[in-house]
């Protein structure tokens, strides 16, 4: 009996993997771990892949990317068996995948890893359903149960009603959804796509990626996808490896890749990326200020407006969550009228989006914000707010348009809000005009 893996085992890990094609692979391997290049063990055969490591963690999707001849679906071939290592090491779960039996190579493909093929590798000759319910079927699951199992994981891929039809009555998207399904099929912990996505049209790719992401927030599988396009790659990975000439160059997170390239290679390569795509509200924030807890008071208020030269600020509990927002005029009608609480004078939040919410979809509620835009995160907190020059910085050029928006007034005078929080006595003040 398998037991699953401890929280800390990698999904996958690779170590120092190597593959050599040619008559000396083994020397090849000697002579790059020795600091030979690629092209100077050519006669001893072609190197594929040098001396790769990683890990992939439980439940993210690991996008391993690079221009063709770069490696990379070499490894993915590595990883599930289909090419023997030259050197180094495969494990699944915390067992070897290198170096073992046929039969336990084939056992943990059965119960360890799918695989979901570029052309959609799909039996012609065998309807929808059948195709869905091959790996059941290996596993000597009963027809009618797989059957049944095939139909549910189809209505997941939105194709349900489609099981008694053959592959070639479905569009290339279609087919790919099937490829899809079967690997759902198998049941796995660990799914391998290798350019899963390149032979559809752009928008059926699109739309391919989006469904590939909605189904991974439910069924959380580990992922390692295979892809030339480093748009596709900033779209779909937690981390990205990015692969040249048989050799990882660095492993990171999209924003870390964007932001901070390994070389210029590297640089050059992500260059034409479209930013707003990936960079999110939690990486461009800044400290929340200004902000004030409900329980400080109107005074306490004043004071961070004033500070701040702001016309108004963020108001929320202790927990930081958001209550509204107070402007200064309000602050000082409650300190006139000797008030001592924030509550009766709130406005109601504006604009607010979450930290992984990426920049593209921030201008408008940036626009329609009084204040700097609030940043929330999964607990409904304050934990950053986006000035407005922020964003234009990172999207360029805003829009065209000339609709009327809300914006607060200017900053009432400091010598005005200091009269109001100097005075001793706050009901002396009552019959003073207010300067608007």
């Amino acid at each position: 009996m398998t037991h699953p893996p401890a929280l800390s085992t990698p999904a996958l890990a690779a170590k120092n993997l190597f593959k050599v094609f040619g008559r000396a692979p083994q020397a090849a391997v000697e002579k790059l771990r020795a600091g030979f290049s690629r092209s100077e063990v050519s006669e001893q055969g072609t190197a594929a892949v040098i001396d790769a490591s990683f890990e992939v963690h439980p439940g993210e999707i690991f996008v391993i990317m690079g221009l063709s001849g770069s490696g990379k679906s070499t490894i993915i071939r590595m990883l599930n068996g289909l090419h023997e290592a030259t050197a180094g090491t495969v494990e699944v779960q915390g067992d070897a995948l290198t170096g073992v039996s046929s039969s336990r190579l084939r056992s943990l493909r059965r119960d360890r890893l799918a695989m979901v093929f570029q052309h959609f590798a799909l039996l012609p000759h065998r309807t929808v359903a059948a195709n869905v319910a091959y790996p059941l079927e290996l596993r000597g699951v009963g027809k009618a149960e797989r059957l049944a199992k095939a139909n549910e994981i189809l209505a997941l891929v939105g194709l349900e009603g489609w099981g008694d039809k053959l592959p070639s009555a479905l569009s290339g998207g279609m087919q790919q959804r099937v490829g899809i399904a079967r690997a759902l099929a198998a049941d796995t912990d660990v799914l391998l796509m290798d350019e899963a996505f390149s032979a559809l049209d752009p928008l059926i790719r699109r739309e391919m990626q989006e469904q590939l992401l909605e189904l991974q927030r439910t069924l959380k599988k580990t992922i390692v996808f295979i892809t030339h396009d480093l748009n596709e790659a900033m779209f779909l990975g937690d981390r990205i490896a990015v692969m040249r000439d048989g050799r990882i160059v660095q492993i990171g997170t999209p924003e870390d890749i964007l932001t901070d390239p390994a070389n210029d290679y590297v640089e050059q390569f992500v260059q034409d990326v479209d930013r707003a795509r990936v960079l999110t509200a939690g990486n461009v924030m800044e400290r929340p200020r200004p902000r004030v807890e409900a329980s400080a008071g109107p005074r306490t208020a004043l004071r961070q407006m004033r500070d701040a030269y702001m016309s108004a600020v963020y108001v929320t509990d202790r927990d930081r969550k958001p209550l509204g927002i107070i402007t200064d005029r309000d602050a000082i009608t409650l300190v006139r009228a000797g008030e001592s609480s924030l509550l009766s004078k709130l406005k109601p939040l504006p604009q607010s989006v979450h930290e992984d919410e990426v920049l593209m979809n921030l201008f408008v509620p940036s626009v329609e914000s009084p204040l700097p835009l609030a940043v929330l995160d999964t607990e409904g907190r304050l934990s950053g707010v986006i000035p407005r020059v922020t964003l234009l910085a990172a999207l360029g050029p805003g829009p065209t348009s000339t609709e009327e928006i809300t914006v607060l007034p200017q900053p009432l005078p400091s010598a005005e809000i200091d009269a109001v929080l100097d005075a001793p006595d706050a009901t002396s003040l009552e019959n003073q005009e207010v300067a608007r």
